[in-house]
């Protein structure tokens, strides 16, 4: 790797990690009941917060005048909305700061000719995506601003998973920059191992998107046993409202009970999988995948956990931040079988993978 590709790197793995940070903050947000403190959006001036009594007295006879307070807090001194203004606040911060460092280091290349084509293309496309995501950010606020004073479980899971593909859209790029350095371009993988990879990341990322559902309709408060949801395998209400389709994102029974299910399904999936790439003669995918099926054990040691107290904020953020460890490395395990080379017989499993000679 060029001292280029290395400054290119670093730059883009210190904006994976804000990205990381962002989502993580973000369910801060959520669990700490912030996000609808900061009732307008103010892309420029919006980076300075209230600074005298006066402008802190008039940001919160702002946020009076919304449903929030009006049903949930009514009667908050200033003392409490500071709390949850800041929280907000920090997670605007933040984004902001993510763009600024995403877009005056790809400017600056892009000036010094230091982009490849392709490479311009790709970095491009993820500055349009960290703008969408800010305007979806807003469009998700703006559904709690209203009558009902409860961000749309449906636009909350579109942030997050728009979230995810950003994270994995740079990871991406990131691996490309890595890709002569690794052994399995040395190795030749058979394509339906490929395919299999290919399926476990499909369900880790429904898993996430699953998970969004049980923050958005917070799902996570009610049945707050294991393996049984109270007393029983299959709970009853699971299909209480109407039409049907209503039940997999809006009813917290139903909610639950999928992410249940999709957690039995993602563990028998990913131990098949690193059962199928056990015998695969590259160190650093049998590490991954090792890596891979010890991140999902602590996953759903974390979930479990979390349902069984109730959903404490230190715990629902490690079990958030558990999903995106597992998404990366399951992306990373993707892209390393997919860059490898096919073989010309994919029905014997002894030959899978072969040494190149």
């Amino acid at each position: 790797m060029n001292s280029t590709h290395r400054l290119i790197t670093g730059w883009l793995l210190i904006c994976c990690f804000l990205v990381f940070s962002m989502i993580l903050l973000g369910g801060v947000t959520r669990l700490t009941q912030s996000g609808l403190s900061m009732v307008e959006w103010e892309p420029v001036m919006g980076v300075i917060p209230p600074l005298t009594e006066t402008e802190w007295l008039e940001t919160f006879q702002k946020y009076q005048a919304y449903p929030e307070y009006q049903s949930i807090n009514k009667g908050m001194v200033l003392s409490d909305f500071k709390r949850i203004f800041y929280v907000e606040y920090a997670h605007r911060v933040l984004g902001r700061v993510l763009g600024i460092v995403f877009f005056i280091p790809f400017l600056f290349l892009l000036i010094r000719r230091k982009l490849e084509g392709e490479l311009v293309v790709k970095l491009f496309v993820l500055f349009v995506l960290g703008g969408m995501q800010g305007l979806l950010g807003w469009y998700m606020v703006q559904s709690g601003l209203v009558d009902d004073p409860r961000v749309s479980p449906y636009r909350l899971t579109a942030h997050l998973m728009l979230a995810i593909l950003i994270l994995g859209y740079m990871l991406w790029i990131i691996f490309g920059l890595f890709q002569q350095n690794m052994e399995s371009d040395q190795a030749t993988i058979s394509p339906g191992i490929k395919y299999y990879s290919w399926i476990v990341l499909l369900a880790v990322v429904a898993m996430i998107f699953t998970g969004g559902f049980m923050a958005g309709t917070k799902a996570g408060y009610a049945f707050n046993t294991f393996p049984k949801m109270y007393d029983q395998w299959i709970p009853d209400g699971l299909w209480a409202m109407q039409p049907p389709w209503r039940n997999l994102f809006e009813n917290v029974v139903t909610v639950q009970f999928v992410h249940r299910c999709m957690a039995f399904f993602l563990c028998v999936l990913v131990l098949s999988f690193w059962y199928s790439i056990r015998s695969i003669k590259v160190s650093s995918l049998r590490f991954s995948s090792n890596i891979l099926l010890t991140l999902l054990v602590v996953q759903i040691v974390l979930g479990v956990t979390t349902v069984l107290y109730v959903v404490p904020i230190p715990l629902a953020v490690a079990h958030q931040g558990g999903a995106l460890l597992v998404f990366s490395v399951t992306l990373f395990v993707t892209y390393q079988l997919c860059h490898g080379r096919n073989t010309e017989n994919v029905h014997k499993p002894e030959q899978l993978v072969e040494p190149i000679h």
